[in-house]
């Protein structure tokens, strides 16, 4: 494993850690899971480099789209969220309230 994969495997692994621990805070959620991503992005994007394929995959920019879709539902939640509730905790929320 190189220090590039080495790297990018443990950037992913913090974003991950980091989005199972902020479970209660919506917006810090959102930012790890774009985070998370954003690190598959890099990943994908440097594996045909590394294995020798000529033909790159239409896959990563297809996979930034999703995220950039992902994000931007994310923050309307977030935002309609706030204008309902005055706040992003999650905790003081249950399913049927929202």
């Amino acid at each position: 494993m190189s220090s590039h994969q080495f790297s990018l495997s443990l950037s992913f692994a913090l974003a991950l850690l980091g989005f199972m621990y902020n479970q209660k805070h919506l917006l810090l959620a959102l930012l790890c899971l774009e985070a998370m991503m954003l690190t598959l992005y890099i990943l994908m994007a440097i594996w045909p480099s590394q294995t020798e394929h000529i033909n790159p995959s239409p896959l990563p920019i297809l996979m930034l789209a999703f995220s950039a879709c992902e994000a931007g539902a994310g923050l309307a939640l977030l935002v309609s969220i706030s204008r309902t509730h005055t706040t992003e905790h999650l905790e003081n929320m249950t399913i049927l309230q929202c």
